[in-house]
């Protein structure tokens, strides 16, 4: 096989498009994850595009410490590049492509301890989004049956028991078997 020079990769399943020194694709392989890295580890150290999403960064960190140059494309700079349907083949040349551009801006890749910040964030965003609406379809349920509470988490929170205790004694007239 002639020496790769770089490669861009597609990730829902791993759709490899290598190109050798006169740009002619040498391979094209589909893998599916378990395999990736064995694949990359018999390699020569070359360039990889990833367009990034999630997943992305992991895969990135694991061929970095197989020796690999790997870069990180965001999907909207990859998409002018497709040539045809989207399929996983059609996305790693288009990677392969983007990538091969001298202007072409990378996402930086992200450490495991960034990643791990990030998700806490990420969860702790999500848990006050879940909280608030559970808060405000208590409210809405107790205004059907004439309970108003006041906004807010800390006063629900604080009158929860009582306002439910309100809702369910009026419900119980119109549902005996709740």
């Amino acid at each position: 096989m002639n020496q790769i020079i770089r490669i861009g990769t597609s990730k829902s399943v791993f759709q490899l498009h290598g190109v050798d020194a006169a740009e002619k694709p040498v391979l094209r392989q589909q893998l599916r994850r378990s395999p990736v890295l064995a694949l990359f580890a018999k390699l020569p150290p070359t360039k990889v595009g990833l367009e990034a999403c999630g997943g992305a960064h992991y895969w990135a960190r694991e061929l970095i410490a197989l020796g690999h140059e790997v870069v990180l494309l965001p999907p909207q700079c990859v998409k002018p590049y497709v040539k045809r349907g989207k399929n996983d083949a059609a996305d790693a040349e288009a990677i392969y492509e983007a990538m091969s551009r001298p202007s072409m801006r990378f996402v930086p890749v992200k450490t495991g301890e960034q990643q791990a910040t990030l998700m806490l964030a990420g969860m702790r965003d999500q848990w006050i989004r879940r909280r608030t609406q559970l808060t405000n379809a208590i409210r809405g349920y107790a205004a059907e049956f004439g309970v108003i509470a006041a906004k807010g988490v800390a006063e629900a929170a604080t009158r929860a028991s009582a306002i439910l205790a309100k809702v369910m004694s009026r419900a119980w007239r119109y549902c005996p078997t709740l």
